[in-house]
């Protein structure tokens, strides 16, 4: 089955599917079994832009729930047993993360699992959710980003928003607002726009340099943040915040405040979500239009991520 045959069977028309969806989807995906091949039971981080190959980890990081949440999605358009099972085993191994400290775990379990259908993958879905609500600070008012990966604990990460929102919704909708809301508050506050932020008693938040300013992922994970809590949270003013957080629908420089930065296909791949998410079809497309012919290979590689 193509992938547009299978969008077709989910949806009952292919009338607003765009002619070059469906093979760039097949071709992706095509993709993702060849991945699955070379990296058998570890998690690809990142990839040579010229070979392909890729630099694996055991424990998946930060990205571990992105593989394993397109591994469901190349089982759910081939429908195979053993696509379906691989699938399974890799949001298993995602298990050791729900205990670590970090709000990454909104990316990893998340995404890692929103696609899945095993009781088993919903079981960890809750466990992480209950552990996303036990590491909330009532009295900073979010998931602190957590020492996982070193450095400060007490920080304020944009990263740390997209996934933990709806994971929270799920099992406490008071701490999955006032989450998003402080990050919001910190993020889009006077001046420029600020990404990180570490928090030092007894002063307070105070920002920090690194990620720059005009990191224009910063801006697509908090827009991707808005769009899942318009679906979940009440909330008039998530409008203004995303309006405030649409970008041009182009492919943007890794650094909106220097032009010549490298281009971040990522960025505009989590941007491309988010807007759909929020029913900006029209730009979403024309996103994804730009991603589809210039960045992704013919062998369904994305490049400049």
């Amino acid at each position: 089955m193509s992938a547009a045959d299978a969008a077709k069977g989910r949806t009952g028309t292919t009338a607003s599917i765009p002619d070059w969806a469906g093979p760039a989807l097949e071709s992706v995906l095509g993709r993702v079994a060849v991945t699955r091949t070379e990296v058998g039971d570890r998690f690809p981080l990142f990839a040579d832009p010229d070979t392909g190959r890729w630099t694996t980890t055991g424990r998946g990081s930060w990205t571990g729930g992105f593989w394993a949440g397109l591994l469901w999605l190349h089982a759910r358009y081939t429908r195979r047993v053993s696509d379906r099972e691989a699938a399974a085993r890799s949001t298993d191994r995602l298990t050791e993360w729900v205990d670590a400290d970090t709000a990454t775990r909104g990316l990893i379990f998340w995404y890692g699992t929103a696609l899945a259908d095993t009781p088993e993958a919903a079981a960890l879905r809750v466990r992480a959710a209950h552990a996303c609500r036990d590491a909330y600070d009532p009295e900073l008012g979010l998931v602190p980003w957590g020492a996982a990966f070193g450095g400060p604990r007490l920080l304020a990460r944009v990263d740390g928003v997209p996934g933990t929102v709806p994971l929270l919704a799920s099992v406490d909708p008071q701490a999955a607002r006032s989450h998003l809301y402080c990050h919001l508050e910190l993020c889009l506050s006077k001046g420029p726009f600020c990404w990180t932020w570490q928090y030092e008693p007894p002063v307070g938040w105070a920002p920090c340099d690194a990620p720059p300013p005009g990191w224009s992922r910063g801006r697509a994970w908090l827009l991707l943040a808005v769009a899942e809590a318009a679906h979940r949270l009440d909330g008039d003013d998530l409008a203004e915040a995303a309006r405030r957080l649409l970008p041009a629908p182009v492919v943007p420089p890794a650094d909106e405040a220097h032009l010549d930065s490298p281009p971040d296909t990522s960025s505009a791949a989590v941007t491309a979500v988010a807007l759909l998410k929020l029913g900006h079809r029209e730009q979403a497309l024309a996103l994804l239009h730009e991603l589809v012919s210039t960045h992704v290979t013919a062998d369904g590689r994305l490049l400049n991520g």
